[in-house]
């Protein structure tokens, strides 16, 4: 699942994860504040506040990653940081050490990733890897600073609106609080709420929230004043970015990608009638009707949207998917009250997103549990969930890491009862082998298919063991072996689908700290200041010497999903990484691994299509289907990269430029 870049930002976005961290007595005088990890208490952060030093200790557990960060920091009269020490680990056990100072007109900061000076007085550095009293902190010196405005360093400027105030009530004790909107730290405005007196009280959302220890309770309260908040912004911006067509629209001399043939038509018309393909043909063939808009496709490539088939969905991100030629993706796990209402809005229009499709998450109970409500630990109960799921329209069940072996085929036969597709990570203490003779239709990530073979070694695949281990062993993995070639012919018999999701990959094996991350560095340049310093966070610890067989070990996992492509197994593009942005890289990684441009683009449509059974109204450009079409400014089906260029979306018959798309969300073209 994607993991915190920067610790700051869990303040204005949401980390999945999950599971259980031990509270601790807070020193008399301190707040204390509990973390919470899709409801679910996940660690805490401690704070001391005098009038101008502050420090505080924060750490969460999600499934044995997670940080543990101590930060100390001296302010001037008005807030700003005059000198930050920040020292622990980070999400995935990097040491961390970072130091900022601000003397004689001069800010000076090195952390892991970054070093560097600028001239400034009144200016507030984000620190890499800070806690998130961080947030707080900007809060207050935004609201002392004149027009409630600072700049940022290394980069940026931020702002902060006071949004609304809100009573709460807890074990017979009421308290006010305020939430204030601050802009310029990220993609979007984030909320944080404050006393009075600018103590933080909360800050997230439903992945993940920060709270006022002994407050727990008003939660949904906060959750649901913020939801109505981004309802209100995010319906403004779908009928300000959408533009539905008065008439037909026809699309002329266009380079069509066939997906079902893999190949390209030029000179090829498109009509579109409402949210439907009406004709496609040859442009000499194809009239337009009369008063129809008529869009110049010249040198460009048309062809259907693509799909994300592994995602995590926020409201936010369905901006980002349309913004990238995303018009379908399946959400693998998510809180379901949340993903239905989205699911509506995205349909209806108030929402800008894509089509959504759903899998529940079930998984077992314990400190390793993943980010769901659906924790089970007999049978009956995983029959319940599932039926439950189904009831509710969902499409597939995701089984994760700590349900029990011995659950799975009752969990497989309740889903295919009701129709349901059944995938997930191999549980632990049992092999993918097992999985797929189970009744598994579906594998998500790639080093499942290699632990398969090291159950001996690496039983418990709850933990990054199941990551660690596949970096420091894959590399030595002989795919020709006998033994990995009867597990391909077994996958391959039982027609097993995969989803490998390499850039995840490529982000924890290549990733170094100091680097930009592979999977953004073609458009790390677009993003926010902030934004890309993120990016730096490297991937995994890499143990002295093993630095190239950690890269060894991700070449590995590329040849293993070519030879399954060889071997004519089913394979699905999905990214379990940042929205819209990240499917690019992992459509580039399956060409590095050899698989021919156009058949990529045939897993990213009408594969996709073909796996949830909606090719009959998606994944190819035919008069009937339903109008979900992107045009590409360049020709990825000869250079993949080109997909990256996305210039006109149509979803259901509605347009949206990318443009202006990525304009509110402050990326640059």
């Amino acid at each position: 699942m994607r993991r915190p870049q920067l610790m700051l930002a869990l303040a204005f976005a949401c980390a999945p994860a999950a599971l259980a961290a031990q509270q601790v007595p807070a020193p008399r005088d301190s707040v204390m504040y509990t973390a919470l990890m899709s409801g679910n208490r996940a660690g805490y952060e401690v704070v001391r506040r005098g009038a101008r030093a502050i420090t505080a200790h924060f750490e969460f557990n999600d499934r044995g990653r997670g940080p543990a960060i101590d930060e100390s920091v001296r302010v001037d009269a008005g807030g700003v940081p005059l000198e930050l020490t920040i020292t622990g680990h980070d999400y995935l056990k990097n040491a961390v050490s970072e130091r900022f100072t601000m003397q004689g007109g001069t800010a000076t900061w090195k952390n892991s990733a970054e070093s560097g000076t600028a001239a400034a007085t009144d200016a507030f550095y984000i620190s890499l890897d800070g806690v998130p009293e961080e947030s707080a902190m900007l809060a207050r010196a935004l609201w002392n600073a004149p027009g409630r405005r600072l700049a940022l360093l290394p980069s940026g400027e931020a702002r902060i609106d006071s949004a609304e105030a809100l009573t709460v009530t807890a074990n017979g004790a009421s308290r006010t609080v305020i939430r204030y909107d601050v802009s310029g730290v990220a993609f979007q405005a984030g909320s944080i709420w404050l006393d009075p007196d600018g103590t933080m009280f909360a800050e997230g959302g439903s992945w993940f929230m920060l709270i006022r220890a002994g407050w727990e309770s008003v939660v949904p309260q906060i959750l649901a004043r913020q939801a109505l908040a981004d309802s209100m912004r995010t319906a403004r911006l779908a009928a300000t970015l959408a533009r539905r067509p008065a008439g037909a629209v026809v699309f002329r001399h266009a380079d069509l990608f066939d997906a079902a043939s893999g190949r390209i038509l030029p000179g090829t018309s498109v009509v579109v009638q409402g949210n439907r393909i009406a004709a496609v043909g040859p442009d000499a063939s194809v009239p337009a009707p009369a008063g129809a808009e008529v869009i110049d496709a010249a040198g460009r490539t048309l062809m259907p949207g693509l799909w994300d088939m592994h995602v995590h969905m926020s409201d936010d991100d369905g901006l980002f998917d349309i913004a990238n030629g995303i018009t379908s993706v399946r959400d693998l796990g998510n809180d379901m009250d949340e993903s239905l209402a989205r699911q509506r809005r995205f349909a209806d229009g108030t929402l800008i997103g894509p089509r959504l499709l759903l899998a529940g998450l079930i998984d077992g109970p314990g400190k390793y549990a993943g980010p769901t409500k659906a924790l089970v630990d007999n049978a009956d109960s995983a029959r319940a969930w599932v039926r439950r799921f189904a009831a509710h329209g969902y499409v597939q069940i995701k089984i994760y890491s700590s349900v029990k072996p011995e659950l799975v085929p009752p969990i497989i036969d309740e889903a295919h009862k009701h129709g349901l597709r059944v995938s997930g990570h191999v549980p632990a203490f049992m092999t993918a082998e097992q999985a797929v003779m189970a009744g598994y239709d579906e594998i998500q990530h790639a080093n499942f298919l290699f632990l398969n073979f090291w159950a001996d070694s690496v039983p418990d695949t709850r933990t990054p063991a199941r990551f660690t281990a596949v970096a420091q062993k894959a590399a030595l993995l002989d795919l020709q072996s006998a033994p990995v070639q009867r597990f391909v012919a077994l996958l391959r018999a039982h027609h097993t689908v995969l989803d490998p999701t390499l850039n995840v990959f490529d982000e924890m094996f290549v990733g170094r700290k100091g680097t930009v991350d592979p999977v953004y560095a073609a458009v790390a340049s677009r993003m926010p200041p902030n934004v890309q310093r993120g990016f730096l966070g490297g991937g995994l610890p890499v143990p002295e010497g093993m630095d190239q067989r950690y890269r060894d070990s991700f070449a590995a996992m590329e040849r293993m999903v070519k030879m399954l492509y060889d071997d004519s197994l089913t394979i699905v593009a999905g990214t379990d990484a940042m929205a819209g942005f990240a499917l690019a890289r992992e459509l580039e990684l399956y060409v590095e691994a050899g698989i021919p441009a156009p058949d990529v683009l045939r897993i990213a449509t009408l594969g996709a299509a073909r796996v949830m059974k909606r090719d009959g109204e998606l994944g190819t450009v035919a008069p009937g289907k339903l109008a979900d079409l992107i045009l590409v400014d360049g020709h990825p089906a000869a250079t993949i990269s080109d997909v990256r260029k996305v210039s006109l979306v149509m979803k259901d018959g509605v347009l949206y430029r990318p443009a202006a798309l990525d304009s509110v969300i402050n990326v640059r073209p």
